[in-house]
């Protein structure tokens, strides 16, 4: 401690007592930590001092958190801050783990620590005195300090309390989930563990939190009728999209392994669950998205399985400020699932000095990081403006990698939409009435451009049939069941029509 009762920070403190010894320029042959690691620690921990800063705001939170403490450590009359809970709760989540203690381990505590207490961030630029120091005893011994001082004990006195996420009430069930992943993260630096999910880290080190909020029950049950096998199902049972279903099959087998991995203690690489869907407009992205989510779920891989779909106009405002709480709002809906943005580069296109689509850009991009355990995050739209899209922010590049391609469908496979419409409202294509529609699918594919609807051309053409049925039907005294269902060839417009009402707008593109 200084004399104001300031933290001196670690590392600093370590080097006034270590730089005789670091004169001696002792090699060694790996280093215990890379620049690469320390700029990830930066970001990591500036997440969570903006956090702290949010938590700090909220006086009754800081004042209910203080009442669980032990009142010797709160004897000053001051009110710790979120920073000394945050501090108290990983040394215990460390400890856990001192038998797997290593000079990596305690370099990441000790990084921490400066930042919580003293929001001092550690120099890459020093990079080798940095991998000599934690070798020193003067750090270590310094390390042991801070760790014992720093360390609340509850009024109940248990040597095991995680005060931040016991003492989040239901309005902050958000933030308790955000704590919980950078304690998870803290883990995952400091000792390379990983874990399948948040309940596999909970677990682990017992960590009984409740993120159930009202209605949760309602949800789970519905939920728990939902398997893996039905979703799968459901996918197969899709017309065409056999592109799509060999990616979807394959990024499930690598998850499956993963999954496996980790149970057998082996490290597994990052794998981002963010997903680019390119291709036309009615080929069935968003409800691939909704399954996807639901498999990632089933998987473990995120918490829900619900999806949140948005667009630019639900994402973006008109005035400063208001876009960056429109895209948090939509994060917050679709944590623990998939947030799904279509014609996602429209957020970009607009080049109006007064446009907000980089700040909500910059924004998801935040959130992204912030929540990369339980979300992820789907954009969708033609290939080649989603292509410039992800060319527009470095960060969106990097993020976005796994990409899935929704070709046109087929005549036979728009033929095949369309009876099942038929299938789902009771009604029934007579065989003149399919030659005509089969000739209709296959001129309109053939006349075909990026903006052709596929499947909504398909539905609007199924409504303008029923239409004309309705009008050749209505005047019939007796009509019978039969009368009722049956689709004629009259029914069905001649093809070139078709053709030139989905050309001019009469049928939705």
């Amino acid at each position: 401690m200084s004399k104001n009762n300031k933290p001196i920070s670690i590392l600093e403190e370590s080097f006034l007592s270590f730089k005789n010894y670091l004169k001696t320029n002792i090699n060694h042959k790996e280093a215990v930590f890379t620049a690469s690691f320390i700029n990830d620690l930066h970001q990591e921990t500036t997440h969570i001092l903006e956090m702290c800063r949010v938590l700090n705001q909220d006086a009754n939170f800081i004042r209910k958190i203080n009442q669980d403490a032990n009142p010797t450590k709160t004897s000053t009359g001051l009110l710790l801050k979120t920073e000394h809970f945050f501090l108290s709760d990983i040394i215990v989540l460390y400890n856990c783990e001192l038998e797997k203690e290593s000079e990596k381990s305690q370099f990441v505590l000790a990084y921490y620590y400066d930042v919580l207490r003293n929001n001092h961030f550690a120099d890459e630029g020093s990079l080798m005195l940095l991998n000599e120091l934690v070798l020193s005893s003067e750090f270590k011994n310094h390390l042991q300090k801070i760790k014992t001082d720093n360390l609340i004990l509850p009024v109940n006195g248990q040597q095991k309390h995680y005060f931040l996420p016991e003492a989040m009430s239901k309005d902050k069930l958000n933030i308790q989930k955000e704590i919980c992943a950078k304690y998870q993260n803290f883990i995952k630096y400091a000792f390379d563990m990983k874990f399948l999910d948040e309940k596999a880290f909970e677990d682990f080190f017992d960590l009984k939190v409740d993120l159930k909020s009202e209605g949760s029950d309602k949800v789970k049950d519905l939920e728990e009728e939902d398997t893996l096998e039905k979703v799968l199902q459901e996918l197969h049972l899709l017309i065409g999209l056999e592109e799509v279903k060999k990616d979807i099959v394959a990024l499930i087998n690598l998850l499956e392994i993963q999954k496996k991995r980790s149970q057998q203690g082996l490290k597994n690489v990052d794998i981002t669950l963010h997903t680019v869907f390119l291709g036309p407009p009615g080929t069935g992205k968003t409800t691939v998205a909704r399954l996807l989510s639901r498999i990632f779920r089933h998987l473990g891989f995120l918490s829900k399985g619900q999806m949140y779909e948005t667009d630019r106009e639900g994402l973006i405002a008109g005035y400063v400020g208001q876009t960056a709480t429109k895209v948090n709002n939509a994060v917050a809906s679709s944590l623990g699932g998939v947030l799904f943005i279509d014609e996602a580069y429209a957020l970009t296109q607009n080049s109006l000095g007064n446009d907000y689509g980089s700040e909500a850009v910059n924004t998801l991009l935040k959130r992204m990081e912030d929540h990369r355990n339980d979300l992820a995050v789907v954009v969708a739209g033609y290939t080649e403006p989603m292509n410039l899209f992800l060319d527009s922010n470095p960060g969106l590049r990097s993020r976005f990698n796994r990409f899935f391609h929704f070709a046109h469908f087929t005549p036979v496979e728009l033929f095949q939409i369309f009876e099942s419409f038929c299938k789902k409202s009771d009604f029934v294509v007579a065989g003149a009435a399919k030659e005509k529609l089969t000739d209709t699918f296959e001129l309109l594919y053939k006349s075909k451009d990026e903006s052709f609807g596929n499947a909504r051309v398909v539905r609007n053409l199924f409504e303008k049939c029923i239409q004309n049925q309705a009008n050749r039907i209505v005047k019939i005294k007796k009509i019978s069941n039969r009368t009722l269902k049956i689709l004629t060839e009259e029914d069905i417009p001649e093809p070139k029509v078709t053709q030139q009402m989905v050309n001019f707008q009469g049928i939705d593109k």
